[in-house]
């Protein structure tokens, strides 16, 4: 059997969907119980409780790569900033690598789009796969 082509989807909404599919079936993969808010109108996409504790997800998903470094847009569709309060955490997948970025929101808020590069030492290398965020726990 071939591995799919993680880039076949090219419109955004439908990517977005899809991105939203995966992060639900890595989360509930990793033990955690994965709710979604009726309708399109909440101001996160998923919600993740783990041992009494539930954290608000946005997910995002970016497919544009350059000079090794992916760039995702965190403003909403309206190109307006999320606002503190009404989400927890970031999660952003980048496609073409099957990599995941757990980001809390207090970090990346302040930001238009994030240039996301997968090494360590760049900005953001520790939360690549920082699942445990959303668990809650201290350790990886």
């Amino acid at each position: 059997m071939s591995k799919p082509n993680r880039c076949a989807i090219k419109g955004c909404k439908q990517r977005g969907e899809w991105a939203e599919l995966c992060f639900m079936a890595r989360a509930a993969a990793r033990g955690m119980s994965v709710t979604r808010p009726h309708g399109d109108s909440a101001s996160y996409d998923v919600g993740i409780e783990h041992n009494g504790r539930y954290v608000r997800v946005q997910v995002k998903s970016t497919t544009f790569q350059r000079n090794g470094s992916y760039t995702c847009n965190i403003i909403s569709k309206t190109g307006v900033h999320y606002l503190p309060g009404k989400l927890d955490v970031f999660a952003v997948y980048l496609v073409p690598i099957d990599l995941w970025y757990i980001i809390p929101f207090e970090v990346a808020a302040h930001n238009k789009s994030l240039n996301l590069t997968p090494y360590d030492g760049h900005k953001f290398a520790q939360y690549i796969e920082a699942w445990h965020l959303l668990r809650g726990d201290e350790g990886r």
